[in-house]
């Protein structure tokens, strides 16, 4: 296939035009092998889009030398919707794939496998991979990646909120594609979330008719080892945008089923294993992430100096991101 287009043809000589985003923020360490990856990809993209928030190493350099158009902004500007939305709309193509700096493709048709299903399926308006542990991830980080991102892979639509709740709308935007047309419908990504854009574009689209696809085949490498308080933060920080966005606890359902049910499996799992000390490990950090989501539902009680101390993204709530406005289209 040639390079400068993003072909994938059928019988009836389908040509989609195919743009990758990827923000990236001091993201050298990983850069270069996600764009090395994606170069040997069996499906090239029309253009590579990056929008750097002001890197101090050598992140630009590393996206020029692999061809990248890139858009540099200030660190403060960026938001997490607001950012990509601006980028999306710059883009030539229908097929936007999301990327993010430290996400790895783990196969050659990594990308052709997200990319199928919007292909072939018209009603379908996101698609999103299945992120694998790196080789680095202690247990409990494995241990998330296998419940979030199973083998099987699976169709949403709206009417599936009444048996899988919130995890309907689940999504990545790690690795994900999107309709570009779809996306417009909705307003593309709220700008002022403190995250979460995504899961929010995905609750809007599926309330439009579209269908959220998870392709399992589609591969990368991601993951965190979050330390206790990592995770109390990043919980602090899920209990904020639930509290902003109450309208998706109304509409797909609270989020309580799907942390219990996930606590239930690893350590029933781990007692099988006889590994006690993970076990505790575990239940630790299950009691921060509780503590953690409990005081982000009510962050608007506590002392205002307090909470960027208790949040992940402490820069979001200096400057214009004082309260996040509603996540629906505008």
């Amino acid at each position: 296939m040639e390079n400068d287009t993003a072909t994938s043809q059928d019988g009836a000589g389908f040509k989609p035009l195919v743009s990758i985003i990827i923000p990236t923020r001091n993201g050298a360490s990983t850069l270069s092998e996600l764009l090395a990856v994606l170069a040997l990809q069996t499906m090239q993209a029309a253009e590579i889009l990056v929008v750097d928030s002001s890197s101090t190493d050598e992140t630009v350099s590393i996206a020029k030398q692999y061809g990248a158009c890139v858009r540099s902004i200030p660190q403060e500007s960026f938001d997490h919707g607001g950012t990509r939305t601006d980028i999306a709309k710059q883009a030539r193509g229908e097929y936007l794939v999301f990327f993010t700096q430290d996400a790895i493709p783990a196969t050659r048709d990594a990308l052709a496998q997200l990319l199928q299903p919007l292909f072939s399926m018209p009603e379908a308006a996101v698609c999103y991979g299945r992120q694998l542990p790196q080789k680095n991830a202690i247990w409990a980080a494995a241990a998330l990646r296998a419940f979030n991102y199973p083998v099987q892979s699976a169709v949403r639509v709206f009417a599936d909120r009444k048996h899988h709740g919130l995890k309907t709308i689940f999504v990545s935007n790690t690795f994900a594609a999107y309709r570009k047309s779809a996306l417009a419908e909705v307003g593309y990504f709220k700008n002022g979330l403190i995250f979460g854009e995504d899961t929010c574009t995905v609750g809007r689209l599926l309330e439009r008719g579209y269908a959220s696809i998870y392709a399992s085949e589609a591969k990368v490498y991601h993951s965190h080892n979050y330390t206790w308080l990592e995770e109390f933060r990043r919980s602090f920080d899920i209990g904020v945008l639930h509290t902003a966005e109450q309208w998706l606890l109304d509409t797909f359902g609270k989020p309580e089923g799907v942390g219990l049910s996930f606590v239930r499996s690893q350590l029933s799992t781990l007692w099988q294993q006889r590994e006690f000390s993970l076990m505790a490990d575990i239940l630790l950090r299950s009691a921060c992430k509780f503590a953690g989501y409990t005081l982000g539902r009510w962050h608007r009680k506590l002392p205002t100096r307090l909470i960027p101390h208790l949040s992940m993204h402490r820069g979001w709530w200096s400057g214009k991101n004082t309260g996040p406005g509603s996540c629906s289209a505008d």
